[in-house]
């Protein structure tokens, strides 16, 4: 099992009780640092204090557990506001929110798209973007996230 799998299926009953919703977890190397970071969310928006609090409840567990040979940094972080989109039901619930999609290769001279989302299925992903409404394939995006408009 991986340890992103591992540590989901251990916090997300403890987010969930601390009123919060486990939106992604990340295991990653940075340098020669390792991190573990726990990205939650919740209607209102996480301040610090929700961080600090999950971190707290999380600390024993993941002492306990194991689930990491190796040492590493563990952080709570908030999902942020331009989220990036992986499942899903990610898709589905910010269907027609502003969104960024960042394909590996340009098209039409932009590898960076800005747009409305219009449709997820099987992993195509359609964006309104100005007067054009364009559709791609998973093996073209790189990323989706979400984009703030003031």
């Amino acid at each position: 099992m991986k340890v992103t799998d591992l540590v989901t299926q251990l916090a997300q009953p403890v987010v969930e009780a601390n009123g919060c919703s486990l939106w992604d977890v990340e295991y990653v190397r940075e340098g020669s640092e390792r991190f573990l970071r726990l990205y939650i969310d919740k209607d209102g928006g996480i301040d610090i204090e929700d961080c600090e609090k999950i971190h707290r409840a999380m600390d024993p567990i993941l002492d306990e557990k194991d689930p990491i040979p190796e040492s590493y940094h563990f952080e709570v972080c908030s999902a942020g506001l331009e989220r990036p989109l992986k499942r899903p039901g990610d898709f589905e619930k910010f269907m027609g929110s502003p969104i960024f999609v960042k394909l590996y290769r340009p098209v039409n001279g932009l590898k960076e798209i800005p747009g409305i989302l219009r449709g997820y299925e099987d992993g195509r992903i359609t964006v309104e973007a100005g007067k054009q409404v364009l559709t791609f394939e998973k093996s073209q995006v790189a990323l989706v996230r979400l984009r703030v408009e003031f």
